[in-house]
């Protein structure tokens, strides 16, 4: 039986990832043609934006076959700006390929990357690119590696020529006494049987030293290096066989429940949503009814139910013979096309969770922007298009403003370029964009409830509501508690209840978003016939709201932590740089020619350091970010225009329930 291994190909911009997929593919007959980046042929690149950029924008996946193995490429995106798309799809990896040039070496997007990957301890092999480049280096990249990316590596490729097109990168011998005891050296780093042999002359033989090495790199301890040129194909079939031979396929359990995750989502012909679901354990078919789930960025879980319409198998080419049974079953290990999951969004989960897999391992965009349609009047087609961008990339969180634009959460420049440019090219949409705004926070100060008892009358509900609001420990979201029975409200009204208030929680008494905070549910009463699950929906935020106003809200600024690895001369400039900015420099580290620096930093001002960074280090720093603590914002208190009527205000709340807009979508 063919196994399955879903390998994703890693790099920084422009260090050939693509050109390695596409001659993966061609080397092992899954396409006819090799494709070309600056042709904008490629099999990964399909988008008319890809084509044109010649950069990876969204993960894509293609499969070829060596031996009884299928091997699904996943090819991700290389510019910082599309760090969430690399992310997606770490969670499904089951080892990786991290692509480097010869030529450029180690860039500061490798090392983020790389960090990544042995965080997860995700099996990963290196592959030197573009040898026969002029200015291509061997013996001294390598140490550059091991000084500045990871220590434990060792090479499988023997580089002659170098820099000319005459380089060949055949497989190193390991028949060579001295190739072995450097091998056997670097693997007793974890193996103290094997270092204890070393010491006393017995160095092991080839095929031991292979399996040490395959454990070692299965286990994310050790990377074996590859060289070559994935334009000519030099070095491409030894990095197959590395692929075989060090990154086996986890043993999928078929049993039991479906696990699974949905890390891309495309548009059909018809424009019905297309989800790729990588599949952990069990089995999906066509037909089936499956239930997932989606945690919001305030930390609540919604959960959703749909049925397959279509089920699609990514298979080589050499598996088009497959039966029909083949075709509409995906097993474990598997990566599907899903149709017919009207709600899906990228991100979303089959099954229960795995904590390990949905860790956040980058922080989330920390830039506002609003976006207005370049002629009046097509606000609502603008946001219809900014909704269904943000099915593929969640984290864009559109959301109307009180005037009609369109706000979406960003990374950085390049990402907005690409959304206009998406806009214009799929939607027939000019876009003017303001300028970018950092993402604040709030945070309940204190203990708040209240209660409003249903009534007839103007302005009255039939619905009594009870809630509390409390503070939670900093990053554990929102959680929604009820403390009445189940059987006291119709399951709809409860569902309009929990919905509402994690839907109100989105706009706190200045504006911004609600986060680490516990709402209790603490009475409720109905009257029948005539209450009505909108009478619950409608009169949950000014309950709540009230009772936030009586705990109170204190603003927060999201900040980052960062680590910084620099040039050990460039430590006074680049700490300088970063106290000017409002940093608080939590500590340093010397690591041989270089300096780690640790600091906490508003989100608002990373991408101003990011861009000053290469200058005060000669391009060479490194930065790791990770979402830090929050800071309480000194002195006044931003505040961002509401867009849900203002329930604090009951006589314009309900004017805005009576009369739908676009605000209201």
């Amino acid at each position: 039986m063919r196994t399955t291994l879903n390998l994703g190909i890693l790099a920084h911009v422009d260090a050939g990832k693509t050109s390695l997929t596409e001659r993966l593919l061609f080397d092992n007959g899954a396409i006819e043609r090799l494709g070309s980046v600056d042709a904008g042929s490629t099999q990964t690149d399909t988008g008319d934006l890809e084509r044109e950029r010649g950069i990876t924008i969204r993960s894509a996946v293609a499969a070829f076959t060596t031996g009884d193995l299928q091997i699904n490429l996943v090819d991700t995106p290389g510019h910082p700006d599309f760090i969430a798309e690399v992310e997606r799809a770490l969670s499904v990896l089951d080892g990786a390929v991290l692509v480097l040039s010869a030529v450029e070496g180690v860039q500061a997007q490798t090392r983020v990357l790389m960090r990544s990957l042995r965080r997860l301890r995700l099996p990963t092999l290196l592959f030197v690119n573009k040898i026969d480049r002029m200015g291509a280096r061997h013996e001294a990249l390598l140490a550059d590696i091991r000084a500045r990316l990871a220590p434990l590596v060792v090479p499988m490729s023997e580089v002659r020529a170098a820099g000319t097109a005459a380089a060949r990168a055949p497989r190193r011998s390991w028949a060579d006494p001295r190739a072995r005891e450097r091998a056997a050296e670097t693997l007793a780093e974890h193996d103290e049987g094997l270092l204890a042999r070393l010491v006393e002359g017995d160095l092991p033989a080839a095929g031991e030293l292979r399996a040490l090495l395959a454990a070692q790199t299965a286990a994310g301890l050790v990377h074996p290096v590859f060289s070559g040129s994935a334009l000519t194909g030099e070095g491409v079939a030894e990095l197959t066989a590395g692929i075989r031979t060090f990154l086996p396929p986890p043993r999928a359990p078929l049993g039991g429940p479906a696990r699974g995750t949905v890390f891309a989502v495309e548009r059909g012909e018809g424009g019905e949503k297309i989800a790729y679901l990588r599949l952990f354990s069990g089995e999906v078919r066509a037909r089936q009814r499956l239930s997932l789930r989606r945690r919001e960025p305030g930390g609540a879980v919604l959960r959703y139910g749909g049925r397959v319409a279509g089920l699609e198998t990514v298979r080589a080419a050499d598996s088009a013979g497959a039966g029909p049974q083949d075709r509409e079953c995906l097993r474990a290990g598997g990566i599907g096309r899903v149709r017919g999951l009207a709600a899906v969004r990228v991100g979303d989960r089959l099954g229960e969770a795995d904590r390990d897999r949905e860790r956040p391992h980058f922080s989330p965009p920390g830039l506002e922007v609003t976006v207005r349609p370049g002629r009046p009047g097509l606000e609502a087609r603008l946001h219809a298009a900014l909704t269904r961008l943000a099915d593929e990339d969640p984290l864009i969180r559109t959301r109307v403003a009180s005037d009609g634009a369109t706000s979406v959460l960003l990374y950085g420049e390049v990402q907005q370029e690409v959304i206009a440019a998406r806009l214009q090219r799929d939607f027939g949409l000019t876009a003017v964009f303001a300028r970018p705004r950092p993402v604040y926070v709030e945070r309940p100060a204190g203990v708040g409830e209240f209660c409003e008892e249903m009534g007839p009358g103007v302005g009255r509900f039939w619905a009594t509501i009870g809630l509390r609001v409390e503070p939670a420990p900093p990053g554990r979201g929102v959680r929604f508690v009820r403390d009445v029975e189940w059987g006291a409200l119709p399951r709809a009204f409860h569902r309009a209840v929990e919905e509402a208030a994690l839907r109100t929680l989105e706009q706190g008494l200045y504006g911004w978003e609600v986060t680490d905070c516990t709402v209790t549910l603490y009475r409720v009463g109905y009257h029948s016939p005539d209450s009505k699950a909108a009478d619950f929906r409608d009169l949950t935020p000014m309950v709540l709201l009230r009772a936030l106003r009586e705990a109170g809200s204190r603003v927060h600024e999201p900040c980052q932590a960062l680590e910084i690895e620099i040039p050990r001369d460039t430590l006074s400039a680049v700490a300088g740089a970063l106290a000017a900015r409002g940093a608080d420099i939590v500590a340093t580290e010397e690591r041989g020619e270089s300096w780690a620096v640790f600091a906490e930093l508003p989100t608002r001002l990373v991408q101003e350091v990011r861009a000053a960074l290469p200058g005060l280090s000669r391009g060479e720093a490194a930065v790791f970010a990770r979402p830090g603590a929050n800071r309480p914002v000194r002195g006044r208190a931003p505040r961002r225009a509401r867009t849900d009527g203002n329930p604090l205000n009951r006589e314009e709340y309900l004017r805005h329930l009576a009369a739908p807009s676009l605000t209201r979508v």
